[in-house]
């Protein structure tokens, strides 16, 4: 990846005109630039959303990046910074808590049991956007535009225009969403969205225990949702717990230590004893899915495009995959003449999305309503599958195998360098800044 110093825009002198502009400053969206700036030469981007925010307010939340994830930040160069704030995750097992009859089997899958390598790496949602954020700000190819928000788009015949809520305006060839369940780009796209909601609220938290948690992950399936622990550096593991809503609540508004003990009873001594507990925060389960993946020089990713559970790790997953996806579509348009925000380049790009996000979709929404649904064939059909996957290897390996990729190809970025071609050159020439 090629850089300069390290630079912050100054917002008197910020470009009239960008080849790309990259809407949301959250990780799909910084991912989406790097990972165009690195495969196109000649481009100018900018990417706009709001700072990030202070220490006491920094998200909560990890994230547990797979193996095409981890190539991906591997070929642009930014693995070596975050390996250091990355716990390994060698191994997931299940555990049926539901208390139905009949139960279903414990299941424990190990990566080495399909590759080499770890099935992927635990990081906190803060420290990928540090790395990320440090990483946008020294691209020679990518100025920085802090903005509390993007008021308004207006699309014109050749481009689109933005306009901040500091009355600041710029246009671009391509505006890409990056900007969250309630796009304002996708709304002036004109793309519809369906969307759905769950009868569960999520608890999120960081703690720590006196066991060690030997690289494993772990899913408590429950009738209320599945309850997830995933490892941290040293004895300590992020928690996305999943309940009834009203149970959600009457944990929310409980002392730290009333949460711990009732955490420490829920993991039935898996981790020892529960120690510390970070802050908690909640937030409703929905779903949400994008007719299209862009339209009229407007293309989408990440929430703006798919929302799903944080369950089976697939959310931001999934968005990388639409970065490295997207810049591979505008490169090979590019070669063909086609600018950024050409119908054919978006339709590629929505023909190469459409079956992975459609196929991730329905595999969370039918383990989640299979833990909730009353219904005994639903549980029983359950059981049998889990069943399946402990006494068959090759079932298990299979279904490993499709948590970690979809069942397509992955794109260039996502592939070994080997596999990677030389960057495409834009044919657009240097952007101009307005004076300052």
């Amino acid at each position: 990846m090629a850089h300069d110093q390290h630079h912050q825009n100054d917002q008197n002198d910020l470009p009239h005109h960008a080849d790309i502009a990259v809407i949301g400053s959250g990780p799909a969206g910084l991912i989406a630039a790097l990972a165009i700036a690195d495969t196109i030469d000649n481009l100018r981007l900018l990417s706009v959303g709001p700072p990030p925010p202070p220490a006491h307010r920094a998200d909560l939340r990890t994230t547990a990046l797979m193996t095409p994830a981890i190539t991906l930040l591997r070929n642009l160069g930014l693995w070596d910074a975050l390996s250091k704030h990355a716990t390994p995750l060698e191994n997931l097992q299940i555990i049926d808590a539901t208390g139905r009859l009949p139960r279903a089997p414990d299941l424990f899958f190990q990566a080495r049991e399909i590759q080499a390598e770890p099935f992927g790496y635990n990081i906190r949602n803060s420290d990928l956007l540090t790395v990320l954020q440090t990483a946008i700000d020294r691209h020679r190819a990518i100025t920085r535009l802090e903005t509390k928000a993007v008021t308004a788009l207006t699309r014109q015949p050749d481009h689109v225009s933005a306009v901040t809520i500091e009355g600041q305006e710029f246009s671009a060839n391509l505006i890409i969403g990056a900007d969250g369940r309630h796009s304002i780009c996708r709304k002036a796209a004109g793309i519809g969205v369906k969307s759905w909601r769950y009868p569960q609220v999520a608890i999120v938290c960081n703690f720590s225990h006196s066991r060690p948690h030997h690289y494993t992950s772990t899913e408590f399936h429950t009738a209320e949702g599945p309850l997830t622990t995933v490892p941290l550096e040293g004895n300590a593991s992020s928690l996305v717990w999943v309940l009834h809503p009203d149970h959600a609540d009457a944990l929310m508004t409980e002392s730290d230590t009333a949460f711990r003990d009732h955490l420490q009873e829920r993991l039935e001594g898996l981790l020892g004893q529960v120690e510390t507990v970070s802050r908690r925060a909640h937030f409703p389960l929905a779903g949400q899915q994008a007719d299209s993946m862009g339209r009229d020089h407007i293309a989408l990713l990440g929430e703006a495009a798919h929302v799903l559970p944080p369950i089976g790790a697939q959310g931001l997953n999934l968005s990388f995959r639409d970065a490295a996806w997207l810049a591979q579509c505008i490169a090979k348009g590019l070669a063909a003449g086609h600018p950024p925000g050409h119908d054919t380049v978006l339709q590629d790009y929505d023909d190469h999305r459409r079956s992975d996000i459609t196929e991730r979709i329905m595999a969370v929404d039918l383990l989640n309503r299979s833990l909730i649904s009353e219904a005994l064939p639903i549980h029983l059909a359950r059981g049998f599958g889990l069943h399946l996957l402990k006494r068959f290897a090759p079932l298990r390996q299979l279904a490993m195998k499709r948590g970690l990729r979809p069942s397509g190809e992955l794109p260039r970025l996502m592939q070994p360098q080997l596999a990677r071609p030389h960057k495409q050159m834009a044919a657009t020439g240097p952007v101009r800044h307005s004076p300052g």
